[in-house]
């Protein structure tokens, strides 16, 4: 369904370190909005939703909730360190147009709710 490149998974073990907590997991979601109609959401979590599904990545776990699966089918999440601009990346061949920050994009089939970014 997804693949997590060796350098985002390690920034994500990292992270879930600092919190101190190993039952967080790594939420991916999708939700209207953005420039482009439809944001992504990484975030980390500790609370399951009905529906959720939830895939073991080696030491972590990846949730996505029922709705967002069908625009994340085959992504790639990669973590890039380059000072200020380095962070999580997104690459989803379900995306048919994405705005230029990369955080927004859209399907052949679903459009979301634009909305004006920031």
């Amino acid at each position: 369904m997804i693949q997590i490149s060796d350098a985002a998974a390690d920034k994500i073990i990292e992270m879930i370190r600092d919190i101190d907590s190993e039952r967080y997991f790594l939420r991916v979601g999708v939700s209207d909005g953005g420039c482009s109609g439809l944001s992504y959401s990484i975030r980390f979590d500790d609370t399951l939703g009905e529906g959720d599904r939830a895939i073991t990545w080696g030491e972590f776990q990846v949730v996505i909730d029922y709705a967002s699966v069908e625009y994340l089918e085959g992504i790639q999440i990669d973590y890039k360190d380059s000072g200020l601009s380095g962070g999580f990346t997104i690459d989803n061949p379900n995306a048919k147009f994405s705005c230029g920050c990369g955080a927004s994009f859209r399907t052949a089939a679903y459009r979301g709710k634009v909305e004006k970014c920031d």
